[in-house]
């Protein structure tokens, strides 16, 4: 879908708090000026137009008064679940440590540049865990050499409040390490 800008048109920019009115189009360039009078200059791809309230109004007036009374009074019927969840079903964060994954091109890094990326990426994630009472996370480094492995290992080895072990050969293959959290149930 893309939005069709023209001159005039109130836009937000998509990675920040701007807001204002499209001045000028060139290209795939808009030029827009804030609130603030500042005249800025985007892509195309940075900008979303915003819905103009009359726009918004029309989208809701469709139905009549008499409707949505009607509707709000008749009672709806709520299913209820009954099924129990296993423990097999927990959230399980799965962590793609393979490089590719990680950074936009590898171009320029070497071997341990690669590889400080790599547990870099763990820490945070096995600190995001711990923060918040997640009980498993499923590391996936691949086979390689095992130097990954290793050091994921070694650091892994340093927490008291978890453990570790290969994951599910089935489900991962050789290449990843399941890490369970011990829950201090005394917090």
């Amino acid at each position: 879908m893309t939005n069709k800008f023209e001159i005039g048109d109130k836009v937000a920019v998509l990675d920040d708090a701007i807001e204002g009115i499209v001045t000028r189009i060139q290209n795939n360039q808009i030029s827009i000026k804030t609130s603030d009078d500042f005249e800025m200059t985007f892509f195309v791809n940075e900008l979303v137009k915003l819905n103009n309230s009359n726009e918004l109004g029309n989208l809701f007036s469709s139905k009549s008064i008499g409707e949505v009374l009607k509707e709000k009074s008749t009672p709806k019927k709520h299913k209820i679940n009954t099924e129990k969840r296993s423990k097999k079903d927990e959230f399980v964060l799965e962590v793609d440590l393979h490089i590719e994954k990680l950074v936009p091109s590898i171009k320029g890094l070497s071997n341990f540049d690669m590889l400080n990326i790599q547990m870099d990426e763990v820490k945070r994630k096995v600190e995001f865990c711990l923060k918040n009472r997640l009980p498993k996370m499923v590391l996936i480094h691949g086979v390689g050499e095992g130097v990954l492995k290793t050091e994921i290992d070694f650091f892994l080895g340093r927490y008291d409040n978890l453990v570790f072990q290969d994951a599910s050969y089935r489900k991962y293959g050789l290449g990843a390490t399941e890490v369970y959290f011990k829950q201090n149930i005394n917090k």
